[in-house]
């Protein structure tokens, strides 16, 4: 398993929509791997292929939060929402992409969804609380959305300007470290 770098917004990359994944061979299956690995690694409860500068129809979850259990990495190929629920929940979300920003995102309260194991098999699954959250999140990451697009035009505008800035700090360490 290799921890791969996370792009930060703003990157094209981001912002576009993501091909179907047409097969479940060794590279989709190291390719979840990899990203199991890089979620946890940053610390983080989902993460999508896009993040990652694959554009694949692919994201991973694990929205396990108590200590004590046992961790439940998820891997949804594919994914699409077959049914939203009419009550809604607001959560404070956060994105592997836009380190250290926080804003209240409101979303539907329950979704279930249908998607494509690595055992090549059609799972369908109702998710609630943080779980559906974390879906639909990742989920818009395929489509080219992130979290801040749900947000008003000058708080969006605020956090790309704290992104831009954090990517030129960012350059000019490692360009003094070389």
């Amino acid at each position: 398993m290799t921890i791969r770098s996370i792009l930060i917004h703003p990157d094209p990359r981001l912002k576009k929509l993501c091909d179907p994944v047409a097969a479940i061979d060794d590279d989709i299956r190291k390719l979840a791997d990899d990203m199991l690995a890089t979620m946890y690694d940053a610390p983080g409860v989902g993460l999508a292929a896009p993040q990652v500068g694959v554009l694949k129809r692919i994201f991973v979850m694990d929205c396990t939060k108590d200590k004590g259990a046992a961790p439940q990495p998820t891997v949804l190929i594919n994914p699409e929402i077959t049914w939203t629920s009419e009550e809604s929940n607001t959560y404070e979300e956060g994105c592997l992409s836009i380190p250290e920003q926080y804003a209240e995102v409101t979303r539907p309260a329950e979704v279930r969804m249908r998607w494509l194991g690595l055992d090549g098999r059609t799972h369908e699954e109702q998710f609630d609380a943080l779980w559906a959250t974390c879906a639909q999140h990742e989920l818009d990451h395929l489509n080219g959305r992130l979290f801040i697009d749900h947000l008003g035009p000058l708080k969006r505008q605020m956090i790309t300007r704290k992104m831009e800035k954090l990517k030129r700090e960012r350059a000019r360490e490692a360009h003094a470290r070389a």
